[in-house]
């Protein structure tokens, strides 16, 4: 068993945000669940604000992205904090056997040279382990959250609790975002599309506030990953086949198949698209000229914001206000 006085940290950044399972939701929900129910007492940094950027920015190398700054400013705040473990996973490929940015890889090894904590991790890439399912998780997942679970003391019974209470919450978040989409669709307020990482999207100081800016404009805001690709809802159906190269990164194909959903079930109640990218993103670099090319050649309109830490807030609000003015 766990001592319920145990003390780990996550970082409310970059994985965070990115759901842990196919079946998932992006919020971060899980880990919480998982350690909780593990007897461990989570201590979250706390929502990005200036100093951790500025925190971030100061560590930061060159070449590094917004994203990445912003992570290691939520890490370094850990310093300070009186905690047994910082938590931070090394994901590599995802259940399809994706791969996620590289940046993801050596997020634990960077992680130790930064904070003086004890660094609790563990590798989850689905090309090393048995590829297959059991109850809703790749086995590969399981067996790296069984390691995990021993590392702070649980054995495989208690790991495998706090398994499947962890996935419980997020179907149950997962149901409510489905329901929560199929209300937006039928809205009468023009609907824009946001496009980007989860840890951009969800994170409203990173993206300066675009949703309650949009909203105040009057828009209905739609995140791509609250669109549906499993289940899918019946419209006005038409195929649509989409240009783009077999992509070896995980949030490279999960967007293209979301805009195909989009393209073929959705294409005439969506107003607009807009795709936010963190400065210095390879990832986003490439897969920005196939998005904008989906959208354009559908007639739908398309904006494109790249935000990092000097991005004005007026200076994002004039161009909003200037695209939901072409919407008219």
């Amino acid at each position: 068993m766990t001592n319920s006085k145990l003390k780990i940290g996550i970082p409310r950044a970059l994985f965070y945000w990115k759901k842990p399972l196919s079946t998932g939701i992006d919020g971060g929900g899980f880990w919480e669940t998982f350690f909780e129910k593990l007897g461990a007492k989570v201590v979250l940094s706390p929502e990005t604000n200036k100093k951790i950027v500025e925190k971030g920015v100061k560590m930061a190398d060159p070449g590094a992205c917004f994203s990445t700054k912003v992570f290691l400013g939520h890490i370094l705040w850990f310093n300070n904090q009186k905690i047994d473990y910082l938590f931070v996973p090394r994901l590599k490929t995802n259940d399809e056997k994706l791969e996620y940015c590289p940046r993801f890889f050596a997020l634990p090894d960077l992680t130790k040279i930064l904070v003086n904590t004890k660094i609790l991790t563990e590798t989850f890439d689905a090309r090393k382990n048995l590829h297959s399912f059991q109850k809703k998780i790749p086995v590969y997942f399981k067996e790296s959250l069984y390691r995990l679970g021993k590392k702070i003391g649980a054995d495989n019974e208690k790991t495998e609790e706090a398994i499947k209470s962890a996935i419980l919450k997020e179907e149950k978040l997962e149901k409510q975002q489905r329901k929560d989409f199929l209300n937006k669709i039928k809205s009468e307020n023009q609907k824009i599309v946001l496009i980007s990482h989860p840890y951009n999207l969800y994170d409203d100081y990173v993206n300066v506030g675009i949703k309650k800016k949009l909203k105040k404009l009057g828009a209905e805001i739609i995140f791509i990953d609250e669109v549906p690709t499993k289940q899918r809802t019946t419209y006005n159906t038409q195929h649509i086949t989409l240009d783009y190269p077999e992509f070896h990164w995980e949030f490279g194909k999960e967007i293209m198949k979301k805009i195909q959903t989009i393209l073929e079930d959705f294409s005439d109640k969506i107003s607009g698209v807009i795709e936010v990218s963190s400065f210095l993103c390879g990832c986003d670099a490439v897969l920005k000229e196939f998005v904008e090319k989906a959208f354009k050649e559908n007639e739908i309109p398309f904006l494109y914001l790249i935000i990092d830490e000097q991005t004005a807030d007026a200076g994002v609000q004039t161009r909003l206000e200037a695209f939901m003015d072409t919407l008219h």
